[in-house]
């Protein structure tokens, strides 16, 4: 298939998708290697499409119905799973982590988990890989996007995680 073609399949399938869809799922789709979806997606960036990589693949950004903020957490590699179920029961979803770096200055990771079973995947990708958080560059203090309904979803939210002694506190 022609590369314009196999794009505009990508975009298409993108502006429907409710979950991200890996550059894989793509590659096996189209019958092409990874490396090439992944330099397909690279071109529908450079053309103005506003496509975030997650760790579990391509979404599309468009308007998100609800409200954002960040909160500010801190904890070390064992509480996260426990931090990110607590946003997910009490109505969130986590958009993703930021944390400041020396160097860098501010280094985001796509998270988009917004179902225990994104909790579940996150974690197993976590566990089964040699990667690091990116709370641990930074004595665990870090920065969540939460995307939730109303005022009350987000005290909840922060109530919660000031329970569980997971929101940062001077």
């Amino acid at each position: 298939m022609e590369g314009n073609k196999r794009r505009d399949q990508i975009l298409s399938q993108l502006q429907t998708a409710e979950k991200p869809i890996s550059a894989s799922k793509f590659a096996q789709q189209f019958d092409v290697s990874r490396q090439i979806i992944v330099g397909d997606i690279a071109l529908m960036r450079a053309a103005g499409l506003a496509i975030k990589a997650t760790a579990r693949g391509y979404l599309l950004q468009g308007k998100r119905q609800g409200k954002l903020s960040q909160i500010a957490v801190q904890h070390d590699a064992s509480k996260t799973q426990a931090e990110l179920k607590i946003i997910v029961e009490n109505g969130g979803e986590v958009v993703d982590v930021i944390v400041e770096h020396d160097m860098y200055g501010e280094l985001t990771g796509n998270l988009q988990i917004k179902t225990f079973e994104d909790i579940e995947v996150f974690m197993e990708k976590y566990h089964n890989s040699n990667a690091s958080l990116l709370l641990e560059l930074t004595n665990g203090i870090h920065l969540h996007t939460i995307a939730y309904e109303n005022e009350e979803t987000l005290a909840k939210i922060k109530a919660a995680l000031l329970k569980a002694g997971i929101l940062y506190q001077e």
